[in-house]
């Protein structure tokens, strides 16, 4: 019986991770190593506001979500645990790829602080927007961004919701066509994020994903040491390449949490840990049981259930995702 890491995506700007860091040292540790590695400071890190410009803001907000998550990793690592299966949603993706050894951390972190230099959009540009859908069980899917509707795409797919009454899908596109459809649908089953003003995982984010292009390609890339679920194509990532084609693609092409959970649970995932706020808890069904860790006491809720489950914990890598 294997454990899965899995990573939301997601880019909040809300502060989280102080309790943590609170309490473990190495996460401590961590937070000073990844400030020299990014520019920003701790604080920035944890709390304290992020820079206003649409890019730099996004961008600080992407290594805001990674350092916690790779904390998480670490401190459970401390407690001798250590994932079997790792999977992830876009931003959460590229960190489970570097968890899984296929990008060194700092590399990682470096291409996220050098996001901040993406161009910002033009003045003539149309304002983006997200949004999302609460498809009732049984209702056509279609009208919700797979109609191939003028301004709005379907960006991801995060599966059914636990009681089985409605699919949550995730929109993005121009602000006014988001609103134009809301309008149209059932009441209640768009909802509009207006908090996300970049319409990521749809066309919408060529340029930027043009800007990264360069990047990518002058990073280095291993294979994965670990199965890597991806959440573009229902497929485990085995090589450098795939890594690499995974982070050239994530700004533009649309996520699905329904084939990383359906992959881990085929690579033999019993018990899967989420980390990230973008996977709500207790909404969305999973295959097998899952545990949300960004708190200290969920550290220790994660060691009961590995010990109750009788999850196998693979031996430490002497290679270290470091």
């Amino acid at each position: 019986m294997a454990l899965g890491y899995l990573f939301g995506g997601g880019v909040g700007t809300e502060p989280h991770g102080l309790e943590l860091y609170q309490a473990y040292p190495a996460m401590r540790e961590l937070y000073a190593e990844i400030a020299g590695w990014t520019g920003l400071t701790p604080g920035q890190l944890l709390d304290e506001e992020l820079p206003k410009g649409r890019e730099e803001r996004q961008s600080a907000g992407t290594v805001r979500e990674t350092a916690l998550a790779v904390a998480v990793h670490d401190i459970l690592a401390g407690h001798g645990l250590r994932p079997a299966v790792l999977g992830g949603l876009s931003l959460g993706a590229m960190t489970a790829g570097s968890l899984a050894g296929a990008v060194d951390r700092r590399a990682l972190f470096e291409m996220l602080a050098h996001t901040r230099h993406a161009p910002e959009p033009s003045a003539g540009d149309p304002e983006e927007g997200m949004a999302l859908a609460f498809v009732p069980a049984g209702l056509d899917t279609a009208p919700y961004g797979g109609d191939g509707r003028p301004g709005v795409h379907r960006a991801g797919d995060f599966g059914p919701t636990a009681d089985g009454t409605a699919r949550i899908l995730m929109l993005s596109g121009e602000r006014s066509a988001l609103d134009a459809l809301a309008a149209e649908v059932p009441q209640g089953t768009l909802v509009p994020l207006p908090d996300r003003t970049i319409a990521v995982h749809s066309p919408l984010r060529a340029p930027f994903r043009a800007f990264l292009a360069p990047y990518l390609d002058a990073m280095e890339f291993a294979d994965p040491r670990l199965p890597l679920v991806s959440c573009l194509d229902r497929r485990t990532l085995t090589t450098g390449a795939g890594v690499r084609d995974l982070f050239h693609r994530n700004a533009t092409d649309p996520i699905s949490l329904v084939d990383v959970y359906t992959g881990m649970a085929e690579q033999g995932v019993r018990l899967g840990l989420v980390i990230g706020g973008s996977i709500p808890d207790g909404i969305l069904r999973f295959p097998f049981p899952v545990v949300h860790v960004d708190r200290p006491e969920h550290v220790e809720q994660v060691l009961t259930s590995v010990y109750e489950l009788g999850i196998d914990v693979p031996a430490a890598d002497p290679r270290a995702e470091r």
